[in-house]
């Protein structure tokens, strides 16, 4: 059985006084037993978030990582095993906004998940497609092209150690939503090409829905049979709202 897991992105959000007021409300919420809560703040942030978070039911996880795992002459990057060290178990691998903005490739992606899990991380695999791609019908074509990617290069196993976001790029940050069964036909989809590769895998691994999550669309979403959770954006910033979607995960 497949545990739900409720997991927020804070993107390039915080001050340390923001953030301690964050941990103050995190620290604060009943969250539900059988969700696995994590929260993804700033590189700036992690040890602060490890700290204050000690004694909690909730994970921490870096936004990226370098292309290699171990520490090295890459100035400007943080290795996984760094992100080990500082108590992090999990970290974003192909977010759109990478994607896009910073030209990350399939195959520079292949070498952060590699490296991420040669060091004990969970990557959160993120894949989804833009407007332009939904409106011409190239959804299941984009989405099955990222995740053949990592398949084709590390093996369909990769993925009994990883999660999956989909998120649909034209849902991030705008208010619009995948209707639940759009998202749900997608993440039925993920799991068919995982499952024509291996059903063990298929069954196991953890599928979020990210993309304008809120607590008043989140008992719907989650209800879905493929959707195991959700990747939270802005909500996740807001310690109530974000314990409302947890608690929404855990009905």
């Amino acid at each position: 059985m497949r545990r739900t897991m409720v997991a927020g992105n804070w993107k390039m959000h915080g001050t340390r006084a923001s953030v301690a007021e964050l941990i103050n409300g995190l620290r604060h919420l009943a969250l539900p037993g059988d969700v696995d809560v994590a929260v993804f703040p700033p590189f700036l942030h992690v040890g602060q978030v490890v700290d204050g978070l000690k004694g909690q039911s909730i994970q921490v996880g870096a936004q990226n990582c370098a292309v290699e795992p171990a520490q090295g002459a890459l100035t400007g990057e943080i290795a996984p095993s760094q992100l080990v060290d500082a108590g992090c178990a999990y970290v974003l691998v192909g977010h759109s906004e990478r994607r896009q903005l910073m030209g990350e490739s399939d195959q520079m992606l292949n070498r952060k998940f590699a490296a991420a899990q040669a060091c004990g991380l969970i990557p959160v695999l993120c894949i989804g497609e833009t407007l332009e791609q939904r409106e011409s019908g190239k959804t299941l074509e984009v989405v099955s092209r990222q995740l053949g990617s990592i398949i084709e290069e590390l093996g369909v196993g990769a993925f009994a150690k990883a999660v999956i976001a989909y998120e649909p790029v034209w849902a991030i940050g705008t208010g619009l939503t995948a209707t639940p069964q759009q998202a749900q036909d997608v993440h039925a989809a993920i799991r068919a090409q995982l499952a024509a590769e291996n059903s063990e895998v298929a069954q196991g691994v953890r599928l979020l829905y990210g993309g304008s999550v809120k607590a008043a669309n989140a008992v719907e979403l989650f209800g879905m049979p493929d959707i195991d959770g959700g990747l939270i954006g802005g909500a996740s910033l807001n310690a109530d709202e974000f314990g409302a979607i947890c608690r929404a995960a855990g009905n």
